[in-house]
């Protein structure tokens, strides 16, 4: 496959690139096998987890509330980026059996996600730069909603987290050294983010705190007006590194840590909806 230079639709530019890099036909194999394991995904009993419900409803009060923020930036908010730029620097390990040069293409798509986690904003600033600020970085964002929520800096440092919050966590850290692994991993966290996002912003806002900026305004789907979010890009783009990356030899790993991992989400929130 030719790959056309241009500087316009980075993200398809990538894909085509990764697409190039190994042959036609382990590409296609591997868009089956994942396809499979993302219908998989969806229909995972964590996608009707009853507490998406009574999120939407607002039915969490605010110290349950104050509770599942907590957990959840132990959970994931801590360490998203970190695996994300894991998953960058483990790509060389694709340079072994591909072409080199082979490695920057996926990082080049992952950075579009990067960009995005760091507070990176499409567009030129006043001096044709590169436009963005650290302060809309979605950590430090997440951050923020938690002084919204009253949360002292201290209460966040003493805090201990459940033993289901520790093995969420653990179970993305473990994968650190296997690239394939942690993007499959990100793939999926990314799909938890989709799910639980809108409804912990309703359930925010149904407390009378302000939704429309900040971390849940940066965080859903791109096709929701009532936010500046495109985690569904972020998904796709992750499944399409992987396609790049897995070997018919990794399927079988592959699909069961993408389902264990769901099974520990599924726990995480029935854990918060018990307590």
């Amino acid at each position: 496959m030719q790959v056309v230079h241009t500087l316009d639709h980075p993200r398809q530019s990538a894909v085509n690139a990764m697409k190039a890099s190994i042959p036609i036909s382990l590409w296609e194999q591997n868009e089956s096998f994942l396809d499979a394991v993302r219908r998989e995904i969806k229909t995972h009993p964590v996608s009707t987890h009853p507490a998406i419900t009574k999120l939407n409803a607002g039915m969490f009060g605010m110290e349950t509330m104050h509770k599942i923020h907590l957990e959840y930036r132990h959970a994931i908010v801590q360490v998203f980026t970190d695996a994300l730029l894991i998953a960058q620097h483990q790509s060389r390990q694709l340079e072994p059996r591909q072409a080199p040069g082979s490695k920057i293409y996926p990082r080049f798509l992952l950075t579009l996600n990067v960009l995005d986690e760091f507070g990176f904003q499409p567009g030129l600033s006043a001096d044709n730069y590169y436009q963005g600020n650290p302060a809309d970085a979605h950590y430090p964002l997440f951050e923020r909603l938690l002084d919204n929520y009253g949360i002292s800096v201290e209460e966040r440092c003493e805090y201990v987290p459940s033993p289901i919050a520790h093995k969420v966590r653990a179970f993305l850290e473990n994968s650190f050294s296997d690239y394939a692994m942690v993007v499959a991993l990100l793939a999926v966290a990314e799909e938890e983010v989709i799910l639980f996002s809108p409804p912990l912003r309703r359930n925010t806002a149904a407390l009378g705190l302000s939704v429309n900026d900040g971390y849940y305004h940066v965080h859903g789907v791109s096709e929701d007006k009532t936010s500046n979010a495109c985690d569904d890009y972020h998904q796709n783009d992750l499944w399409c590194v992987l396609a790049q990356a897995v070997l018919p030899a990794d399927y079988n790993n592959i699909r069961t840590a993408c389902l264990e991992y769901c099974d520990l989400w599924d726990q995480f929130w029935s854990y918060q909806d018990s307590v």
